[in-house]
């Protein structure tokens, strides 16, 4: 698994908090800690940053990123999955999450649900559950 490589990765992993635009919609019903994303969020994925790779920033110009506040809808609701967070190597892969689609078309590595899924998935799972992709 590589930057850009638009694999998702293979493992089993926890999951981060759930993000959501709360001028769309309302807080999702679910055990996880829920977090507005705000015009100003972002995720850097860029491969020159030791000190923020893979992780949730406040928009810089200098350093690259994957903008939450998105105008489709794909970031109305995001859950990052836990792959090279903890300790991040810079290129092997960052901005993994399970977030929306309408039509399943192919991701850059995250997994994407059908909004109903996604809050049908928000209300079962809680902070300690794991993802298994395969």
């Amino acid at each position: 698994k590589v930057e850009g490589d638009k694999k998702t990765p293979i493992g089993t992993f926890s999951l981060g908090n759930l993000y959501y635009r709360k001028d769309r919609n309302i807080k999702p019903l679910t055990k996880l800690k829920c977090i507005p994303i705000k015009n100003n969020m972002g995720w850097c994925d860029d491969v020159n940053s030791k000190k923020y790779y893979n992780k949730l920033i406040k928009i810089n110009k200098k350093i690259r990123y994957e903008k939450l506040f998105r105008k489709d809808n794909k970031y109305d609701f995001i859950i990052p999955i836990n792959y090279n967070s903890k300790k991040p190597k810079i290129a092997k892969g960052s901005a993994i999450f399970i977030h929306l689609t309408k039509n399943f078309k192919p991701t850059s590595g995250c997994v994407a649900l059908q909004k109903k899924d996604f809050l049908i998935l928000a209300k079962l799972i809680n902070k300690k559950t794991k993802i298994k992709i395969s």
